[in-house]
């Protein structure tokens, strides 16, 4: 599974990049907006600091398929490594048909159901993007749409299309994504850092610490 980094914030970025464990970012209006800084300003800053697959998404108030193709056209001339999020409306299917015939990627967005996914894959969607948590949130197995795409992708060899598990929340959403055969898991950095600790590391790294301290003092 391969990891890219939900945010618009640059420090974040940089701090996961120097991890190596991130290969992409993904962003959305609404997290451009926390940043209070201009959407093109923000993605070429990213686009500085990763090397991998950065998803811009269309205006929220976009909803005609050929607004979406104009805007889409304009997020991929920013940088080779632009992807377009595109939500999932007949509009948006319409839109991904004609900017995948361009050789524009395109990353569908608010998938909630499996249908969604197919629907996306077969319009010509570079990746899907299963909303996890906010299928949790209304009591509904999100890990489960997760197994259910990728059985139906496995079953279909020439859809390659990629699975982003998104709106993960915890850990545990990870760990059963990659279970499931999710591609991709797109992270908030607060995700990331929780995936790095364990109380028994920071025991053990104590213990050593204190161990080596008493036999060469500090």
């Amino acid at each position: 599974m391969k990891f890219f980094i939900d945010t618009a914030n640059v420090d974040e970025i940089r701090e996961a990049n120097a991890m190596g464990i991130i290969c992409g970012v993904t962003t959305n209006p609404s997290l451009i907006a926390k940043e209070g800084r201009d959407f093109n300003e923000v993605i070429k800053e990213i686009t500085g600091i990763v090397d991998g697959p950065i998803s811009g998404e269309v205006k929220a108030t976009t909803e005609k398929a050929e607004d979406m193709v104009a805007e889409g056209r304009e997020i991929a001339k920013i940088h080779p490594n632009m992807v377009v999020k595109i939500p999932m409306t007949a509009e948006g299917l319409k839109a991904v048909k004609v900017l995948a015939a361009e050789g524009i990627k395109t990353n569908v967005t608010l998938i909630f159901t499996a249908n969604q996914a197919l629907l996306a894959a077969r319009a010509g969607a570079s990746y899907v993007s299963p909303f996890l948590g906010r299928l949790d949130d209304i009591s509904t197995d999100g890990t489960g749409l997760i197994y259910e795409i990728a059985q139906i992708f496995d079953n279909y060899p020439e859809i390659t299309t990629e699975i982003i598990c998104a709106s993960t929340r915890h850990p545990l959403h990870i760990t059963e994504c990659a279970k499931a055969g999710g591609d991709i898991a797109t992270v908030p950095f607060k995700v990331l850092m929780q995936m790095v600790k364990h109380p028994l590391t920071d025991i053990g790294i104590e213990k050593f610490k204190a161990d080596y301290e008493a036999v060469f003092g500090k």
